[in-house]
């Protein structure tokens, strides 16, 4: 059987860059190199395209992703390379030519928020994952609460704000807070992922400093009220059929999942499967395959909610590329409900080439 030849599409220019190189390691480590030649292509933080030399087994750490112009056998690519020449001369490979399929292991904006999908689909090249639609309404999260809102998903209570609002009246934005919300609140980045530029705010003081740090990532931020409950997440895997994992609860020593609590410490518990009611299980299930249909999803999402003390379920947010670190929730779900880290690797490279050939049937011309 002749190998898939698999682009892996790492780094990027984003403040979540260090999150998608530990995504590329951990994916590089359980992939099943018999059955794939892979092909690494690191965006550097610059916004540079460098395709190294084919890897045929694990790499050594996590440095070892991040190319230099200066190293040996990597050349800076342009990305229309992609449909070319991308296999090198020097490869194992009997014949040069495009890889099979990419996997774009992009976190944040300029990669997990539709436009590298955007390129790809241009491109007419397979790629694992959400497409254009869904990668853009998942990074958002107004604009992802928005639709969930219009699908009937019960959710916390929200605003949201632009950059140039609140430099224009800062008060009057603070008061909406306050009025609609309360405190505490939690103030976020619209557009970012992995808990950056995230803070909860007990007062006006901590509400006026988590305004200046969540603008720092984005030109756009959201407001959430604080609710108690427990945080409960669970995976969705396929395309116009889905099907859904055990759920999880992150139980963090911290006040909250903040950044170093899941990609760096590890201290945080996480209760796989998690002990739910069956009714209340059912909901989550629910309302993750609809908040799936409602961004048009495809590949793969984690579902993040929460539930209350009376059994209320209320969605937070779904993540269209949820990392593959040691750490991470997603593959650990489907770990414990019988999908292995490389079977699940290969499900979603399966789902990203059978929904490149739905495509392909497509009649564009009249």
């Amino acid at each position: 059987m002749m190998k898939i030849k698999l682009g892996l599409l790492y780094g990027g220019k984003s403040a979540e860059h260090k999150v998608s190189l530990q995504t590329a390691f951990a994916v590089i480590s359980a992939l099943d190199h018999t059955k794939f030649d892979v092909y690494p292509i690191y965006i550097t933080e610059q916004g540079e395209w460098l395709q190294g030399k084919q890897i045929e087994g694990k790499v050594e750490s996590v440095a070892a992703l991040k190319f230099s112009n200066e190293d040996q056998h990597v050349n800076e690519i342009a990305p229309v390379a992609l449909t070319s020449s991308i296999i090198p001369a020097s490869s194992n490979q009997d014949s040069t030519g495009p890889v099979d399929v990419i996997f774009p292991l992009l976190h944040g904006p300029n990669g997990e928020d539709g436009t590298v999908q955007g390129l790809l689909e241009l491109l007419n090249i397979p790629y694992v994952g959400n497409g254009v639609l869904a990668s853009a309404a998942g990074m958002d999260k107004v604009i992802m609460k928005n639709l969930f809102a219009q699908a009937g998903i019960p959710q916390a209570k929200y605003v949201h704000f632009l950059k140039t609002e609140w430099k224009a009246n800062a008060e009057s934005c603070y008061e909406v807070v306050e009025k609609e919300l309360g405190y505490p609140v939690f103030v976020k980045p619209a557009n970012l992922g992995s808990s950056v530029g995230i803070t909860k705010a007990k007062n006006r003081e901590a509400l006026m400093a988590s305004f200046e740090e969540a603008f720092q990532f984005d030109r756009k931020i959201i407001i959430e009220e604080n609710i108690v409950g427990r945080e409960i997440e669970i995976a969705v895997l396929g395309n116009d059929q889905v099907e859904c994992s055990v759920v999880g609860e992150i139980k963090p020593s911290v006040e909250f999942y903040d950044y170093t609590a899941k990609y760096e410490s590890g201290d945080t518990g996480l209760i796989i499967p998690a002990p739910v009611e069956t009714e209340t299980y059912e909901k989550i299930k629910h309302y993750a395959e609809v908040a799936f249909k409602a961004i048009d999803g495809s590949g793969l999402t984690r579902a993040d909610f929460f539930v209350t003390e009376d059994g209320g379920v209320l969605m937070n947010e779904v993540n269209t590329m949820p990392g593959f670190t040691p750490f991470s929730m997603y593959p650990q779900l489907w770990q414990a409900t019988g999908l292995t880290y490389p079977k699940l690797i290969e499900k979603l490279i399966d789902l990203a080439i059978e929904r490149y050939e739905q495509k392909q049937q497509i009649k564009y011309n009249i």
